[in-house]
């Protein structure tokens, strides 16, 4: 359940249970092909001659070129009930079938909260199973013990490193305040299942910590059914009477192989009893024979064909009598190997009752080929037996549940001032506090955003990128507090991205922001396009090695200056930048030399004077050329 794999992937060999010996490997030599194994060294089975529905039973789950199948276990009875009334009757529906199979079983248990679905997805092949863990409440026996929230089952989406993750996931619930009368948390798994204790305060509202617990973590999860399988060499999204139609079809196969050899076996078994009862009737003169033959090969000759020919009869009327032998080569063969103990009148007896045993087997094996409805009860034989000795009780629970709605306490609003510095480290100040330190905190950070506890941050990063964090998640501090790092409050990854563009949400969504990336791509895009609720979608659209140098809203904005690495400079007109969709790339702003990229961007309002240094040098961008977009600029000289 932890999901452990080998300790090498070398480690192959595995001890066989009984239930694989009887289920799985059962007559291999008499039902499937062989065919050479990878070095053609050794015989190895096509497939194995599985005699329940497996792909059922187990399940699958996996991943190829353009495809994916994804199929849930289930219960070994039900499946076994499932394929019996499918022998029966194979024109019953997907819903007349989940009668008897009812639904999936997990070896992790818990529940299957949609149960209601189930006929469609099985009708279908494809769906959705929502699936929940099992809590109990354990009521403390004494007036000081606490009461305790366990989980004993988890869904199966949950198997491998999902525990740990959980367990993470409620102690960070738990930090949060989120869980505030959650006062402790336990793994007591064992050998003996699943045990996660949660301790409780006084009078806590359990259902309520459910919910929290159910919308809030993997106890529970989406597991989506996909039921493709490879059905004769094209692969195929199966429904559950196409499933069992297909292993009906591989029984049969394998059942009138297997009937065929035995039949093939038990004839050559008949013909060589047949023949040694014959020669029981004239031993004597097979002793003639022998004893006058003078080598094996004459005396073989004679018994097939009545060839005396180089063999010595004391009594000539024997020799006559030789000449009528007509027993096959494989009742020849039995005759010469027969021990004469064979001889004794009861070992005669149990000759002839073998015989008629093999009569027996033959009328039933040629019935079992000949008849179809005999070959269905040989494979209802086989469910039934297996059942009787393997079927389990079942462990995930059915049941229709509504949804887990949980509607988040909103915190009390109140004004904050967000700050990052350059080293990418974040904090909330008391607006009070701020403006008692206000000229350190504006020295010390890149961005000071005023906000509400009540909205999110937005940062545009210049990987074109837009992070969204909530003003909740991000901790209070000092002014001389270091903070925490944004990296761990969002999505973003500091070490290929930086912020280039801060604010609150609802301000970057009423704006309407410049986009200048450094192969000197322009565009302006309005606020509108940013509203959502994810954490991490796509800003802009870049090509590959690009990357934002600059983003700035331009109200009453006219003029835009660019300038490069190397010192040029270009200032042209606003309007002739064009508003687009965040998913364009944008227009040219600006010719660049090779190797040259745009390293700053500013905007200026009409009459402006700004003056910005470059190489120690003062620029000043209002008395640059106003020349056209996607001009070649001015160099600086210096």
């Amino acid at each position: 359940i932890e999901g452990d794999g080998a300790a090498a992937m070398r480690y192959t060999e595995a001890r066989l249970q009984k239930f694989t010996q009887d289920v799985y490997l059962k007559d291999l030599d008499k039902t499937v092909r062989f065919i050479p194994n990878y070095d053609e060294t050794e015989q190895e089975p096509e497939v194995l001659p599985v005699r329940v529905p497996n792909l059922l039973i187990n399940g699958s789950e996996g991943i190829a070129v353009g495809m994916s199948t994804s199929i849930p276990t289930h219960n070994l009875g039900e499946v076994i009930d499932t394929a019996l009334a499918f022998v029966d009757n194979q024109l019953l529906t997907a819903g007349e079938l989940l009668g008897y199979l009812h639904g999936p079983d997990f070896p992790t248990g818990g529940i299957v909260a949609n149960a209601s679905d189930l006929e469609e997805i099985y009708a279908t092949g494809a769906g959705k199973l929502r699936l929940r863990a099992k809590m109990e409440v354990e009521e403390g026996r004494r007036k000081t013990d606490k009461d305790r929230l366990v989980i004993t089952e988890i869904p199966y989406t949950m198997i491998g490193a999902g525990i740990n993750k959980c367990l993470q996931d409620i102690a960070d619930l738990a930090e949060a305040k989120l869980l505030p009368d959650v006062t402790d948390i336990s793994n007591q798994s064992s050998k003996e299942g699943i045990r996660i204790v949660l301790e409780l305060r006084k009078g806590a509202d359990t259902e309520k910590i459910k919910n929290i617990l159910y919308k809030k973590t993997k106890l529970e999860d989406t597991f989506g059914v996909n039921m493709l399988a490879i059905s004769g060499g094209r692969p195929e999204t199966m429904t559950l009477p196409a499933i069992l139609r297909s292993w009906l079809d591989f029984q049969y196969e394998n059942n009138t192989r297997k009937y065929k050899l035995l039949l093939e076996k038990e004839e050559e078994n008949k013909e060589v009893k047949e023949g040694l009862i014959r020669a029981v009737d004239c031993i004597d003169l097979i002793i003639a024979v022998l004893r006058g033959a003078k080598s094996l090969k004459e005396a073989k000759a004679c018994l097939t064909s009545g060839d005396t020919k180089g063999i010595t009869f004391k009594d000539p009327t024997l020799e006559k009598e030789a000449r009528g032998f007509h027993f096959t080569e494989r009742q020849a063969d039995a005759i010469l190997q027969m021990r004469l103990y064979r001889l004794i009148g009861l070992e005669l007896i149990a000759l002839q009752k073998e015989y008629l045993e093999s009569l027996q087997k033959i009328r039933k094996y040629s019935r079992i080929l000949k008849n179809r409805s005999s070959m269905d009860e040989v494979i209802k034989e086989d469910l039934l037996a297996i059942k009787k000795e393997f079927a389990r009780p079942r462990r995930t629970v059915l049941e229709d549940a509504a949804e887990t709605v949980y509607v988040e306490e909103a915190p009390e609003e109140r004004d904050v001032v967000f700050v990052l510095d350059r080293f990418g480290y974040a904090k909330i100040l008391d607006p009070a506090v701020y403006d008692k330190n206000r000229e350190t905190v504006d020295s010390e950070n890149v961005w000071v955003i005023p906000c509400s506890t009540s909205e999110k941050i937005a940062l545009i990063t210049d990987a074109g990128l837009l992070h969204q964090v909530k003003v909740t998640d991000i901790p209070n501090g000092k002014p001389k507090d270091k903070g925490t790092p944004i990296d761990n409050l969002s999505r973003m990854d500091g070490m290929k991205e930086r912020p280039v563009y801060v604010a609150a949400a609802s301000v970057l969504c009423s704006q309407k922001l410049l986009f200048v990336s450094k192969t000197a791509m322009v565009k302006i895009v309005p606020g509108e396009e940013f509203v959502t609720n994810n954490r991490m979608v796509a800003a802009t659209k870049l090509s590959d090695q690009d990357a934002l140098v600059s983003v700035q809203p331009v109200e009453e904005m006219d003029e835009l200056v660019l300038q490069t690495k190397g010192g040029m400079f270009l200032r042209f007109a606003l309007e002739e930048v064009s508003e687009m969709k965040k998913a364009s790339r944008g227009v040219r702003g600006m010719k660049l030399s090779k190797d040259d990229e745009v390293t700053c961007a500013w905007l200026l309002s009409r009459g402006e004077e700004r003056v910005v240094n470059y190489k120690d040098k003062d620029v000043h961008l209002s008395r640059l050329k106003l020349a056209k977009r996607d001009g070649k600029g001015t160099k600086v000289r210096l």
